[in-house]
């Protein structure tokens, strides 16, 4: 048999089965031997009754006796191999739930494991959007500041060249105004984006520790089931 027929729990039923079942008939067989020899000595006995001398008689007698004693000692073993065989049979049963326990936990461990795993993969590409984001609003307000630079050069140029367009003034100063509260919405904009960002990046960091401790427990687990795999295997070559 190769490992991997040893190891799967349908094949070693079937094997216990058929090495209770050989037992059974084996020791059927050595009933039935020694139950059809004692009957044909009682059957020579008692055809040999009425001829027989005493002296052959104690002899039968004694072979009967020996042969009684020889049956009783194969039925004491019998049963002493029947208890052994049942003694094996409880042990590898309780290595067997012992090793289904430890591959659930493994499953389990592993699942848990991938489920971070894909939760950080989520985490990340979401950082990854967030910086994208946060990028393009630091060009935007570099852009606004730009535009702004060149709203008040253009503003204390149009104050110097004319005091008495009050109106035109209004309007520049009016979207000047404008201008600086998108400015300063953009920058409250921008502090909460870093926010989320410091606080997304805190995240990926508790699940990669997570994922560390998670992958340490699972390399413990496969190596007590190695272990107890081991062991069966053992307790099975025995």
């Amino acid at each position: 048999l190769s490992v991997a027929s040893v190891e799967d729990p349908v094949v070693m039923s079937k094997i216990r089965q058929n090495l209770r079942e050989k037992h059974a008939r084996h020791i059927a067989d050595l009933r039935a031997y020694y139950d059809s020899e004692i009957q044909s000595l009682k059957q020579q006995l008692e055809s040999s009754h009425r001829t027989a001398s005493s002296e052959d008689l104690k002899k039968i007698n004694q072979s009967l006796a020996d042969r009684d004693w020889c049956n009783l000692c194969v039925l004491n073993r019998c049963d002493q191999l029947d208890a052994a065989l049942n003694e094996a049979s409880a042990r590898i049963k309780a290595l067997e739930n012992k090793n289904n326990l430890l591959e659930k936990q493994v499953a389990d461990w592993r699942e848990r494991f991938y489920a971070i795993s894909n939760t950080s993969k989520v985490l990340q590409e979401r950082l990854e959007e967030m910086r994208t984001t946060h990028k393009e609003k630091d060009n935007t307000i570099s852009r606004l500041k730009s535009k702004l630079k060149e709203l008040e050069e253009a503003f204390e140029k149009a104050y110097k060249l004319s005091d008495n367009k009050n109106t035109r003034l209004q309007e520049e100063n009016k979207m000047f105004q404008n201008l600086l509260g998108e400015y300063e919405s953009l920058g409250k904009e921008h502090e909460r984006v870093k926010d989320t960002l410091n606080t997304t990046e805190n995240k990926l960091l508790d699940a990669n520790t997570e994922i560390s401790d998670l992958k340490r427990t699972i390399l413990k687990l496969e190596a007590q089931l190695k272990q107890v795999e081991h062991e069966n295997t053992l307790k099975l070559r025995h």
